[in-house]
C-alpha cells in the first residue's frame, strides 16, 4: 500500500476556483484530493531518483467558501493522519472583494527545539483558534533549505552516507540528500499542517544551493572548477523544481509546460529534468524561475534575483534580457489593479550605507581604480555579501523606472510594494523622487522581512543600525566619491524598523487601502517556558501621507 511521505501542500489557489495539493507517495500510486463540497481531484505520480511526486488539480470550488479536504492514495485516505491534534486541512477561497492577506517572509532554517519559529507560531495560533485571521497567501520569498548550513541531525546522516572529509564535505551534494533537507523542514508538524491548508508561492534565493550562488563571475569559475559543483547545482535546481517551482505554476501553466508533460509521459522523469537543470544552470535564458499571480485586483510578480543574472562585468545585470522584457510585459495596464507586489528575495532598497557601499563596490570590481582595487572589491563582495540589486547598478535603476512607471501612469494601482527578505531584519523604506522627474501617485514601499526562523549577531545588528543612520549616510557618500559613482536620482528613508527576530509580514488589502503589520515569534514569559506565539509589534495603514513617526507599536496577541 502506498503511504504519504511529504505534504500535503496546497499550492495554487485561484479565486476563480480551481487549486493544485502536492503530495509526494513512497511508491507509484494514484493520488485523490476529496473534498467535503463534493470537488475531486485525480494526478498519477510522476517519478525523479527514486522518488514519487504528484500535483493534483482541483476545479470547481466556490469563491467564498470553504471546504475541509482529504488525500487519498490508490483510494486510501492517508491524510489528515489518525488522531490529529490539528483542524482538518481546508481549502478557503477567496470571496469576490474580499480583503485579501499576504503573509510573507524568508530564511527559515530547519527548527530545533529552543529556537522560536514564525511559521511554527503561525501555524499554533491558527489550530488553536478558528476565528484568528488567517493569510490568504504565504510567500516564502527564499531560503526555505540551507544546502551548505545543515542541522547537526542532518550531518549526522550524511556522515553515514559517505566521508565528510571529502568535498563538499557536510554539505547537501546531490538530489537524495536535498530530500533530507524538505523532510526535515516541512515534516515539522505545525508548519506541515499550515502548509496544507494556506496556499503558498516560493522563490528560491542563494541558500537554497550555496551561500553566494551567482554572486559574480570570478565566484562562478571558481565553483565550476571544482569537482562537486555540477552535482550541486544541477540537484539543486531539480529539487527545487519539483518541490516549490511547480506548485507556483496554475494548471493551465502547467497543462502547457513540456518538461512537466515530459517529466509524466515517462516512467521515470529524472533524465528529462537532469537536462532541463544542467542547460537552466548553464544558460539563464534556458529557463524562467519567475512568475505572475493575479488574485483579484491584486498582482503578484514574483521575480527571480538569483538563476537570471549576467555575471560579465562589463554588462553585469540581476536579470537578463528575456527576464527583463517578461517583466516589462507583466506591469498592470491603467485601472487593471488596484495593488502591484513585486516578490523579491533581495531588497531593492537597503539601508543608504550598504546601498552606497555595494555601488561602490561595483565600480571597483569592474574597473574604477584599477587592477589592485578590483580584486580587492572581488574579495569584499565576496565576504561583505554585497550583492542585492544596488550591487547591480544597472538593473537597479531598470527597477526604479519600472515602478516608478507603474506607480505614476494614468490608472495606477494605489500600492506598489517590493516585498523582499535575506537581511535577517525587517524594515519598511519610503522612497521620494525629485521634483523635475515623475511623480507616482501610488504609495510606493520597500517591505522587508527575515528570518523566519534564524539569527542575526549582536555585530550585525549594529551594522545594519549603522546603515540607517545619518552616519551611516555620510560614510556612504564618501564611498560613493571613492569609487566614481553617481547616486541615485531620488533619496529613501526608513519608514519603519529596524526589527530583529523570527518574523512575518502580512499586507491586507481592501480596495484601494493597504495595512501593514509584523509579528514576532515570541515564547511565553511562565518560569518554564511556555509555547511560542505571535505578537504583533508594529500595525499600520500604508498611505502616501504616511510618516516615520506614524508607526503604531502594539503588543497584542493573535
Amino acid at each position: 500500500m502506498a503511504g504519504l511521505r511529504l505534504g500535503p501542500l496546497l499550492r495554487h489557489l485561484d479565486p476563480q476556483g480551481s487549486a493544485t495539493v502536492w503530495v509526494e507517495a513512497d511508491r507509484p500510486c494514484t493520488a485523490r484530493v476529496r473534498c467535503a463540497d463534493g470537488t475531486t481531484g485525480l494526478a498519477p505520480t510522476f517519478q525523479i531518483a527514486g522518488h514519487h511526486y504528484a500535483l493534483v488539480p482541483l476545479a470547481g470550488l466556490t469563491p467564498g467558501t470553504a471546504t475541509a479536504y482529504e488525500v487519498l492514495l490508490d483510494e486510501r485516505p492517508v491524510w489528515p493522519p489518525p488522531h490529529s491534534r490539528f483542524p482538518p486541512s481546508t481549502i478557503h477561497v477567496p470571496a469576490p472583494d474580499a480583503a485579501l492577506r499576504v503573509t510573507f517572509g524568508s530564511c527559515r532554517r530547519a527548527p530545533d527545539a529552543t529556537a522560536t519559529d514564525a511559521l511554527d507560531a503561525l501555524a499554533a495560533g491558527l489550530a488553536a483558534d478558528a476565528g484568528a485571521e488567517r493569510p490568504d497567501i504565504l510567500l516564502l520569498l527564499g531560503d526555505q533549505v540551507y544546502a551548505d548550513s545543515v542541522s547537526a541531525g542532518t550531518r549526522r546522516w550524511l556522515a553515514a552516507r559517505r566521508d565528510l572529509r571529502e568535498a563538499p564535505g557536510a554539505e547537501v551534494a546531490e538530489y537524495e540528500e536535498y530530500t533530507r533537507l524538505y523532510y526535515e523542514s516541512w515534516l515539522d508538524p505545525e508548519v506541515r499542517w499550515l502548509l496544507s491548508t494556506v496556499p503558498s508561492c516560493h522563490l528560491f534565493d542563494d541558500h537554497d544551493v550555496i551561500d553566494d550562488w551567482n554572486t559574480s563571475a570570478a565566484w562562478l569559475a571558481e565553483m565550476r572548477a571544482t569537482p562537486w559543483w555540477q552535482e550541486r547545482l544541477v540537484s539543486g535546481l531539480m529539487s527545487y523544481w519539483v518541490h516549490q517551482h511547480l506548485g507556483n505554476l496554475s494548471p493551465a501553466e502547467l497543462a502547457a509546460d513540456p518538461l512537466y508533460a515530459a517529466v509524466r509521459g515517462t516512467p521515470d522523469g529524472t533524465e528529462a529534468l537532469r537536462s532541463f537543470a544542467a542547460r537552466a544552470g548553464a544558460d539563464p535564458a534556458a529557463a524562467r524561475w519567475s512568475y505572475r499571480r493575479d488574485i483579484g485586483r491584486t498582482r503578484i510578480l514574483m521575480v527571480d534575483s538569483r538563476a537570471a543574472r549576467v555575471l560579465d562585468e562589463r554588462r553585469r545585470a540581476m536579470l537578463d534580457e528575456g527576464e527583463e522584457r517578461w517583466l516589462r510585459a507583466q506591469l498592470p495596464g491603467p485601472g487593471a489593479c488596484d495593488h502591484l507586489l513585486i516578490g523579491t528575495s533581495l531588497p531593492w532598497l537597503l539601508p543608504p550605507f550598504i546601498h552606497d557601499a555595494e555601488v561602490w563596490n561595483a565600480a571597483l570590481c569592474a574597473g574604477s581604480r584599477g587592477a589592485r582595487w578590483a580584486r580587492v572589491g572581488e574579495r569584499l563582495r565576496r565576504r561583505a555579501d554585497l550583492e542585492h540589486w544596488a550591487a547591480f547598478p544597472g538593473s537597479f535603476a531598470f527597477l526604479t523606472e519600472l515602478i516608478t512607471r507603474a506607480g505614476s501612469r494614468p490608472g495606477a494601482p494605489a500600492t506598489v510594494s517590493v516585498l523582499s527578505g535575506d537581511v535577517h531584519h525587517a524594515y519598511v523604506a519610503e522612497p521620494f523622487w525629485p521634483i523635475s522627474g515623475p511623480q507616482p501617485t501610488a504609495c510606493v514601499r520597500q517591505l522587508t522581512c527575515s528570518p523566519i526562523h534564524n539569527s542575526v549577531p549582536a555585530p550585525v545588528r549594529a551594522g545594519f543600525r549603522l546603515g540607517w543612520s545619518r552616519m551611516g549616510r555620510a560614510l556612504g557618500h564618501a564611498l560613493a566619491r571613492h569609487g566614481g559613482v553617481v547616486r541615485p536620482l531620488f533619496e529613501w528613508r526608513r519608514a519603519g524598523g529596524p526589527w530583529f527576530g523570527n518574523q512575518l509580514m502580512t499586507l491586507t488589502l481592501q480596495g484601494r487601502s493597504a495595512r501593514l503589520r509584523l509579528d514576532q515569534a515570541r515564547r511565553s514569559r511562565r518560569p518554564r517556558g511556555g509555547p511560542v506565539r505571535l505578537t504583533t509589534v508594529m500595525d499600520r495603514p500604508i498611505t502616501p501621507e504616511a510618516t516615520p513617526g506614524s508607526i503604531h507599536r502594539a503588543e497584542t496577541r493573535h
